[in-house]
């Protein structure tokens, strides 16, 4: 039977606590999706820090748990079958998370496709729509003449937050009266637009209110105020 040892990327992060969940990872919000699950569930786990500055994501060690080099993932000694389980793609991550401890994800089939949806929707509009906003309007992107481009990812945020803040009347969070991880891969994103990325006047942020309601008792709990400073600063 294979254990934490048999796997390269201890050589880089050695395990202080073999027996725990490990995870890899930077406080980005892809990265605090999966700390914050953590710390929500009780799971177990030792954070290793994977610095993007001295390129530790290009690694061999990093790259043999993800060969698509970004963070977050994770090599659990207990994972299905009692057999070590890698894993990458924080959507990914979340669902196993949630399996595992049978938290934060709805029993009922129906109502776990419907939550499923909403991770996807996160995977595939919110992150990837909000990081291209992020990049034309915080970095190297601002100085290009042309703000086509940044208008183009400003118009489809403003989209994505529109269907999110229509979907929220009436609701506590995303599912309903429930926290799943829907809102665990949904709302560190939002926090990241208005925050980090300094977007809240670009998007017209204060009109969606719901959105912004549900922000603020997303940030309120302490697992995901813990969750969000995992892995710490040097």
């Amino acid at each position: 039977m294979p254990t934490l040892s048999d796997f390269p990327i201890g050589q880089k992060w050695p395990a202080q606590h073999p027996d725990r969940l490990q995870l890899y990872s930077l406080p980005t919000p892809n990265g605090v999706k999966v700390s914050i699950m953590l710390e929500e569930t009780g799971l177990p786990y030792e954070a290793h820090r994977v610095d993007f500055a001295t390129d530790d994501q290009l690694s061999p060690e990093f790259l043999s748990l993800n060969p698509n080099n970004k963070i977050p993932a994770i090599l659990d000694p207990d994972g299905p079958g009692g057999q070590p389980l890698p894993l990458f793609e924080s959507g990914a991550i979340l669902m196993y998370l949630a399996d595992k401890t049978g938290r934060f994800v709805p029993q009922d089939a129906a109502a776990r496709w419907q939550t499923l949806q909403w991770v996807m929707f996160q995977m595939g509009g919110v992150g990837p729509m909000f990081g291209q906003l992020g990049f034309f309007h915080k970095f190297a992107g601002k100085d290009y003449e042309d703000k086509r481009p940044r208008d183009r990812y400003v118009n489809e945020s403003k989209r994505l937050l529109g269907v999110l803040d229509k979907h929220l009347i009436g609701r506590d969070w995303v599912m309903g009266d429930d926290y799943t991880v829907a809102d665990i891969a949904i709302f560190p994103w939002i926090r990241n637009l208005v925050g980090f990325y300094e977007a809240r006047e670009l998007v017209g942020f204060d009109a969606f209110k719901q959105v912004a309601r549900v922000l603020d008792a997303f940030v309120a709990r302490p697992a995901v105020q813990r969750g969000l400073n995992i892995p710490a600063a040097p």
